[in-house]
């Protein structure tokens, strides 16, 4: 059977007690087993679903109707073997297909689901939820599940002949993986080689590669399916290696705003590159291959443009802070002044640039309250706002 795509709901089931069962059913388990798997495949099959995997005491189905797969789950929950407690977890999203398979984070989604869930339950999340109207629920709160980053909102089916009361879920409960600081990274890079010593080097620091794609068009399937926290993009993809990633990048900051982007590229190109910080320079940085020398550095800037702040090469500054306009309000600074806005524009706080040249912090604020009043920006009651003040400053008319 074809396996449906776009929008699915995807359905996980799984025996509570599998081992406590094999042990007290000794050699009959087997037969047990297989009756249970051909009630399941029953299910699945009169409600239109395709089986997507079975291992074990597991099965794994997807309904191109979220409507089907609740009554599937119903019906399976009704024809319970006796002695046999199933769990089943429903979650509705989209996933990519390889090899005759799903993989996505929404399919990781209702896996959790279902390991949260107790024998006899049937647990749907906020998307099935909405996707199936009329189904009869209990709002059951939200949870904290394994790995994934923020609270999600479940519920329990309610119908005839199945079982209402049920412990708490079985979460593990805050923090989640995200929570205690595994950023989620998507690389786009066509260089193969590249590409994996990115992600080796990133998995080694602590963060977690959930995808990598070698061309714009994969970049943004990757993207929109695995919502990352950040997206690491080389300027120059196929098919003409010119500006594919940038317009990627582009999309992703207009469809996905939340995802923060990290171009990497070969050659300084700041008019259409810089052209994004013009309307939000959160979550964005600028960074030049062959000058990413301090592995150290290169992560760090990951994790701050990961987490909102800003990352550019002092190239890029260079350029930018080079440019003759008519009224040019930079060239008014002193050589020091521009050497601590350089600083700032590449995301860096006061106390790193008083590391960097060797200045008080006094000294730093007194040279940075003088670039202020000199570039004409209102003064932010912190680093962080200050850095994006000046960098909307410099990008501001980037593409002229």
């Amino acid at each position: 059977m074809t396996l449906p795509q776009g929008t699915v709901t995807f359905c996980f089931t799984d025996i509570e007690g599998s081992t406590r069962l094999v042990c007290d059913l000794g050699a009959e388990y087997p037969a047990v087993l297989a009756a249970h798997r051909s009630a399941l495949r029953g299910a699945v099959e009169a409600m239109g679903g395709a089986e997507v995997d079975a291992r074990a005491d597991e099965l794994f189905a997807v309904f191109p109707d979220a409507n089907r797969a609740v009554r599937a789950a119903e019906r399976v929950q009704r024809g319970a073997i006796d002695g046999v407690r199933v769990r089943i977890g429903l979650h509705t999203g989209s996933a990519d297909i390889s090899e005759g398979a799903y993989y996505g984070v929404d399919v990781h989604r209702a896996a959790r689901i279902c390991a949260a869930a107790h024998g006899g339950q049937v647990v749907l999340s906020a998307e099935t939820r909405a996707a199936a109207p009329d189904a009869e629920v209990l709002d059951l709160g939200e949870y904290h599940l394994r790995g994934l980053p923020h609270p999600e909102r479940l519920f329990q089916l309610v119908a005839d002949g199945l079982e209402r009361e049920f412990p708490a879920l079985r979460t593990e409960g805050p923090p989640s993986k995200l929570d205690t600081g595994a950023l989620r990274v998507v690389i786009a890079d066509d260089s193969a080689l590249l590409r994996e010593g990115t992600a080796r080097l990133l998995q080694e620091a602590g963060f977690e590669v959930v995808a990598q794609a070698e061309n714009a068009d994969e970049l943004l399937l990757r993207v929109r399916s695995y919502k990352p926290d950040i997206a690491i993009v080389d300027i120059r993809m196929p098919p003409t290696h010119t500006d594919e990633g940038v317009r990627a990048a582009e999309q992703i900051r207009e469809e996905l705003p939340d995802v923060a982007v990290l171009l990497l590229s070969q050659v300084v190109e700041p008019r259409r590159a810089l052209a994004l910080f013009r309307d939000r320079p959160e979550g964005f940085g600028y960074l030049l291959k062959d000058r990413v020398l301090e592995i150290d550095d290169f992560l760090a800037a990951v994790r701050r443009v990961a987490r909102g702040g800003t990352a550019v090469d002092p190239d890029v500054v260079g350029r930018l802070l080079g440019r003759h306009r008519e009224s040019d309000p930079v060239a008014s600074l002193t050589p020091r002044e521009r050497e601590v806005l350089s600083l700032m524009a590449e995301g860096r706080s006061n106390k790193a640039v008083c590391e960097r040249l060797f200045l008080s912090p006094k000294t730093v604020e007194t040279h940075v309250n003088s670039i202020f009043g000199k570039l004409r920006l209102a003064q932010a009651p912190d680093d962080h706002r200050r850095v994006l003040a000046v960098l909307a400053y410099l990008g501001s008319d980037a593409s002229t």
